[in-house]
């Protein structure tokens, strides 16, 4: 592989082999989405950092919450969007409009979500975590109350924040290193 193949501008190359339970992961990857996200490739210089980003992850993305998919999605845009994170914006994008099954939401989305057909509950989580990106240390009790007046219970707070804050470092990440968005993703749910 040479550099130029690098899902990152940091020469990292992936283990060669991959470890019997990485590749497995990989080839569902596969299976599932027809690629391996190239955050995934950038991480598999190092299998520990891998295995804690993929863990972090599917626990915050894709582990029990009343956040649906499509509310984690439009976090992560919301976020990306905020921080000018190509990657997360192109992946995440491609997520929100699949999810919600409307390519102008998520086009909406990823330009600026001010303008999307948003419901009040969906408004406020999602200032909330522009809020959290912004200036986190402005949080103050009625901006938790604010979210529990349009229906999100403490847990539903905490999910909203750890989403936020995990988007805020990945996109440092993919920003610092260049990191490049699967070609796939672009033509996504068009």
């Amino acid at each position: 592989m040479t550099t130029s193949d690098l899902p990152t501008a940091l020469n990292l190359p992936m283990v060669d082999p991959l470890p019997e339970a990485t590749q497995k992961y990989f080839d569902v990857c596969t299976a599932k989405l027809g690629m391996i996200p190239n955050v995934l490739q950038a991480y598999a210089f190092d299998i520990e950092k891998l295995n804690t980003f993929t863990a972090m992850y599917n626990d915050l993305m894709l582990g029990q919450s009343n956040l649906s998919k499509l509310e984690r999605e439009m976090i992560a845009v919301v976020v990306s969007s905020i921080n000018k994170c190509f990657y997360c914006l192109v992946a995440h994008g491609a997520a929100v409009r699949e999810l919600s099954g409307d390519p102008k939401l998520g086009e909406m989305m990823v330009m600026n979500y001010l303008v999307a057909p948003l419901d009040a509950r969906q408004r406020a989580m999602l200032d909330f975590a522009a809020q959290i990106t912004t200036s986190s240390a402005s949080v103050e009790e009625a901006d938790r109350e604010a979210l529990r007046e349009v229906g999100f219970s403490d847990r539903d707070i905490w999910d909203i924040a750890s989403v936020a804050a995990f988007f805020n470092m990945t996109n440092r990440v993919a920003s610092a290193t260049a990191m490049k968005p699967n070609d796939e993703y672009h033509a996504q749910s068009r």
